[in-house]
């Protein structure tokens, strides 16, 4: 209930804002792209995106937001065109609870779920009584929980999947207790619990590198990579916008991807697509020819 009513106050809040905004939701007028966007890593690959755009006649406006409603609120309105921040799961999530048809246009990276050391350097140093911070919303506690079961922490009952939460959880290999918290202020919690799983963009703002820091983390071939992408989403009617196709093709490409190997240290992957991701396409594509 009080997240509900936390979550209903933050919509307000948003809807609030969003009559003081004074940005374009069309690429086709003046040929600028709005983009609401999380500051790490999304609006830094928009930056890295920028001059490319450019080149195209293209003119990118990025606003910058720090919670995970209002991106989403400004284009349900129709204030901005497109935003970048989220995954799909998360997007679902939104789109039920809030009436909104947000749709993911394409699929751009991915931020590995990393544990991290708070008071313990390893999983080995675990003891009875110690505390793991795990984000408190559904998919990223639930994608946090399927991480700590895959290195032998925890056994989740068989059907939680995508939404367990820790009434799922059957077992410890040691008397463990989770703390949930709020996925932007996990990191903060370093200092006293034994360990932390973090979402990678905040991995990123608290210094941590998934290659250097991470004692675990998903892989690229985990089905967190496609679950968990990072996507592109507009209003349902803006997927085939020019804009919003031609911001997707630059940020597909091979110099994106290779600024974000670069720049991330691992913490941040370009989404690769998959053979399913390639059956999806052709369905889509036989249904529209049909």
């Amino acid at each position: 209930m009080k997240r509900t009513i936390a979550k209903l106050l933050a919509l307000s809040l948003a809807v609030t804002a969003v009559a003081g905004l004074s940005v374009t939701a069309s690429a086709d007028e003046d040929n600028v792209i709005t983009v609401a966007a999380s500051s790490t890593p999304h609006a830094e690959i928009l930056e890295a995106a920028r001059e490319t755009l450019e080149a195209e006649g293209w003119e990118l406006d990025v606003e910058i937001f720090s919670d995970y409603v209002q991106p989403n609120t400004v284009v349900a309105e129709g204030e901005i065109l497109v935003n970048y921040f989220q995954h799909t799961p998360y997007l679902d999530e939104f789109n039920e609870e809030y009436g909104t048809d947000i749709v993911s246009v394409a699929k751009i990276h991915y931020e590995p779920f990393g544990i991290y050391p708070g008071t313990k350097s390893s999983l080995d140093e675990l003891e009875d009584g110690d505390v793991i911070a795990v984000p408190n919303d559904v998919t990223n506690e639930a994608r946090a929980l399927l991480l700590l079961e895959a290195n032998g922490v925890l056994t989740l009952n068989e059907d939680a999947g995508l939404t367990a939460t820790i009434n799922d959880i059957e077992s410890y290999s040691v008397d463990v207790e989770i703390l949930e918290v709020e996925a932007a202020q996990v990191s903060q919690y370093t200092p006293e619990v034994a360990l932390v799983v973090l979402n990678g963009n905040y991995a990123l703002e608290a210094g941590l590198s998934v290659a250097n820091d991470a004692i675990a983390y998903e892989t690229s071939d985990s089905e967190a990579a496609t679950t968990y992408a990072n996507i592109i989403a507009v209003k349902a009617g803006n997927e085939d916008n020019e804009g919003v196709q031609a911001l997707v093709a630059v940020l597909q490409s091979d110099e994106i991807k290779d600024y974000i190997n670069e720049t991330y240290d691992g913490a941040v992957l370009p989404y690769e697509e998959t053979a399913e991701d390639e059956a999806a396409d052709e369905v889509e594509t036989e249904a529209v020819t049909e």
